[in-house]
Order: structure tokens, then sequence, then C-alpha cells
């Protein structure tokens, strides 16, 4: 079997493998260092296409874990932007720069957070329900942007945040609607030509380090309170757009 020999590459790998492993099975966000850390080696897209099939075997398991706790509402109006969003991406991947990307969703994000951080300081909190065109609106970013950048975390989350979601009803519907993306994200992988055999081999030997870390993330959900659990998301979000931010300014400037 194949496999990447790169030292440097398994001492970025394996952090990145064990973040997708615990956001996989519950602290949604942690996962999205894992491509960041990659690309410092190798193109973003490349990157993604090495995780991809990581992902898609935790999906399986994250699925059947949270196979009764999901929003179908949410997953109706937000699956099929996410789909339109996968396919503008596997069209313009050529053209759109992976730092602009990361640095539109790095400030969205970080807006966000300070108005969602405005208003319960000047209101009561309250959920929103779940409101079609804005479902399918931030549904088509975060296709668009899981799929150059792995980065449809925070567009999922500012339209299901809102809605004060059971704790597990939010973690279930996240691990169902990303599992979807990532299975529609193998076409545009294939036909962008981001798979090898040395790039497949590298991501079946790394497979087990990423089910242990999954379901040490099930267990690490189930004993975190409700109210700690969205804390500590919202902080995640907030970490991982500054990264973005800073990654793609970065990158920019020194194009």
């Amino acid at each position: 079997m194949t496999l990447i020999s790169d030292p440097l590459f398994y001492a970025l790998a394996v952090p990145a493998v064990i973040a997708l492993g615990l956001s996989k099975g519950g602290f949604v966000g942690v996962g999205q260092i894992g491509t960041p850390l990659l690309a410092l080696l190798m193109p973003p897209l490349e990157a993604a296409a090495i995780l991809l099939p990581i992902m898609l075997m935790q999906d399986a398991v994250g699925v059947w874990v949270y196979r009764k706790d999901w929003s179908g509402r949410i997953l109706a109006v937000m699956l099929p932007g996410a789909i339109v969003g996968i396919g503008a991406a596997w069209a313009l991947a050529a053209h759109i720069s992976d730092a602009m990307v990361r640095v539109a969703i790095g400030v969205i994000t970080v807006l966000f957070l300070l108005g969602n951080w405005l208003v319960a300081r000047l209101m009561a909190p309250a959920s929103r329900p779940p409101n079609p065109w804005r479902g399918t609106l931030w549904g088509i970013v975060s296709g668009f942007t899981s799929t150059l950048c792995q980065a449809g975390g925070p567009p999922f989350q500012m339209h299901v945040l809102p809605q004060n979601l059971a704790k597990m009803t939010f973690v279930g519907t996240t691990g169902v609607f990303f599992a979807a993306v990532n299975v529609f994200k193998v076409v545009p992988y294939v036909a962008l030509g981001q798979f090898s055999t040395a790039g497949l081999g590298t991501s079946l030997a790394l497979l087990p380090l990423a089910i242990a870390t999954n379901f040490l993330g099930f267990w690490l959900v189930r004993i975190t309170p409700q109210a700690m659990f969205y804390k500590i998301t919202l902080a995640l979000m907030l970490v991982i757009a500054i990264e973005l931010t800073r990654n793609g300014v970065t990158d920019l400037l020194r194009g």
C-alpha cells in the first residue's frame, strides 16, 4: 500500500485527524482546523481530498449514533442549497482563491458572533424558527465553502444556532447534514483529480485513530451540560473564524 512518507505530514495529520474525530463525535467546529493544518504542506483541495475518506467513515458512525436526534425541517431547506453550493464550488474551483474564501468566511463569522452577543446583551434570548430562504442561502454558502476549504461549519451554525435546539438535536442535525455534504463532494473531487493512490492509502492508515477519537467525541458531548456545550461551540467558532481570516490574509499578502 502506497503511503505519504513525509514525517512532517504526519506531525500535522495526526492532530488534524484527532480534531476531526472530536468534531464528528459532536464537538462541532473543532474539525475545521484539519484542512488548514495540512494546507501548510499542500494545496487545500489536495489536503481536503486526503481527509474526505476519513470523514466519510466518521460520518457513517456518527449518523448511526445520532440517527434519532436530528431536525428534518432544517435539513429539508439546507441540503438543497448545499448541493447548489457544491456545484458552484466545482465550477469555480480553478478561478477562486482559497485565501479569499477563508477571509470572507472568517469575517462573516466574527460579525455573526458579535451580533449574537449584542442581541443577547440587549434582550432576552429567544429561539428563532427556521426560515426557508435563510436556510437555503446558508446551505449554499456552507456547501460552497466546505468543498473549497472544509469551512462549511460557520455558515451552517449561523442558521442553526439561533434556533436554540436541544443539544443532541443540534449535534445530530449537524452530523447528518455534513455526512450528506461529504457524499456529494466525492463527485467534484474525483472530477478535479484530487484523489491519488498515496492519498487514499494514507487516509486508510489514519482511519483507526479517526474512529477512536470519534467515539471520544460522542462521550464528551453526552457528559457536557447543554449551556456549557453551546458556549464551547461559540468559542470554537470565534477561534476558527480568527484563524481562517489570519490564514487567508497571510496567503493573500504572499500572493
